[in-house]
């Protein structure tokens, strides 16, 4: 482990280390007040390092900036990273372990618990013989989704203010809130941030470039059946109970999450809830072609009115609700941020591949509201459980990455 690669770790140490369990079913802004304390911290952190304009708004967002060292007006970049840890598994008391120089086969997280990373579990694990392996102890998440995205833009803000001989415009930071819920970022304020074109540090795979995303609306199904005793129910009853099972059943297995890869689609019937009185199904739509996601929404309202023909005594009720679309054509009109992008990897001689995420990121949503924000991979693999690890190597590349699109940024 070099200076640098020791300075990333101590600082994702730290910040791993204090509990920001976003929560799905909380309606305050951030869903937990550990984001807020965590925000404090790392606001304070800032100023100690001699950002400027350093502020943490009322959201609970981080804001700061590393001033223009060029006489010359260039574009203002902007990097992301959030805060907050996803619920699916336990964020709290979260002890990094490191392995040193990692030689292959079979990698301990957990003796007692018998857990282990392994090349077949985890094939990326090959490429990084002679690397430094950060997991967790194997009672909680590792949290490097996204805290390694934070010590790695920390890591450059204090590298910037320290070496002024690197000559950049104006670098605009910001640590934000409920990504793991989708939604914080809502209330992110653009103008605030003030940056021309921005990436969120928090992809995984070395390599890929979230250029585009899914399109995505989630829908409720409301169903009102007829209850009585089962043994005069004929030609009466309304079961939406197995009403739902129905519309469920209906779909193609071909158009699932289970069944599906890549640029493909599908629906996910994700929660159903109900009785002899009331049911109601819940569910998400998801497709990276905009016409295929409506086609995808038109096929479930068919399958929903041959339902209410099939179920005459039966009231049943679909609402789709819109959540976000596909940032690839914004990134495409404005592309001075793909291009900054993908000469600065070529610089570092990073191989890369654009990828369409099989998911949402903040940077889909900022680019659909105005600002350009690819995602870039911040090292982390397996997130959101206790099989997450990440490679100190990989982060100093994405580190010497990030400085690299400062400077390339200045050049235009």
């Amino acid at each position: 482990m070099n200076d640098l690669q020791k300075k990333i770790y101590d600082r994702f140490v730290r910040y791993a280390s204090i509990e920001t369990t976003s929560d799905s079913t909380s309606s305050t802004i951030p869903t937990s007040t550990t984001q807020l304390a965590f925000g404090k911290m790392l606001a304070q952190e800032m100023k100690e390092l001699g950002v400027s304009r350093v502020e943490i708004d009322k959201n609970g967002f981080v804001f700061g900036e590393i001033p223009s060292n060029v006489s010359d007006k260039v574009p203002a970049v902007g990097f992301l990273a959030h805060m907050d840890t996803v619920e699916d598994f336990c964020g709290k008391n979260v002890r990094p372990v490191i392995h040193h120089n990692y030689q292959g086969g079979n990698l301990v997280i957990n003796e007692e618990k018998k857990m282990y990373l392994t090349p077949q579990s985890a094939p990326r694990l090959l490429k990084c013989i002679g690397h430094d392996i950060v997991t967790a102890d194997g009672n909680t998440l590792l949290g490097g989704d996204d805290k390694i995205g934070i010590a790695l833009v920390m890591t450059l803000a204090e590298y910037l203010l320290a070496h002024p001989q690197i000559k950049h415009g104006p670098v605009k930071i910001s640590f934000t809130i409920d990504e793991e819920t989708g939604t914080g970022i809502g209330y992110f304020n653009i103008e605030r941030f003030g940056a021309d074109f921005a990436y969120t540090v928090d992809g995984s795979e070395l390599g890929n470039i979230d250029c585009g995303n899914f399109n995505a609306d989630k829908f409720v199904i409301s169903i009102i059946g007829k209850n009585c005793h089962p043994g005069v129910a004929k030609n009466f009853m309304a079961n939406p109970v197995r009403i739902a099972a129905d519309i469920v059943s209906s779909w193609p297995e071909n158009k699932l999450p289970e069944t599906t890869e890549a640029e493909e689609g599908f629906i996910l019937f994700n929660e159903v809830e109900g009785h002899l009185d009331e049911a109601t199904l819940r569910g998400i739509v998801r497709h990276h072609e905009l016409e295929q996601f409506e086609q995808f929404k038109k096929d479930l309202i068919q399958i929903v009115e041959e339902k209410k023909a099939k179920y005459p005594n039966a009231k049943i009720n679909l609402e789709i609700i819109k959540q976000y679309r596909n940032m690839r054509q914004v990134l495409k009109e404005k592309p001075l941020a793909m291009e900054v992008l993908e000469k600065s990897l070529k610089d570092e001689n990073i191989d890369y591949r654009l990828t369409q995420a099989r998911g949402g990121t903040d940077g889909a949503q900022l680019s659909l509201r105005g600002l350009p924000t690819p995602n870039i991979f911040a090292s982390y693999e397996n997130p959101h459980g206790p099989y997450e690890w990440l490679s100190l190597q990989w982060s100093e590349k994405i580190f010497n990455l990030l400085v690299r699109i400062v400077e390339n940024t200045a050049k235009k």
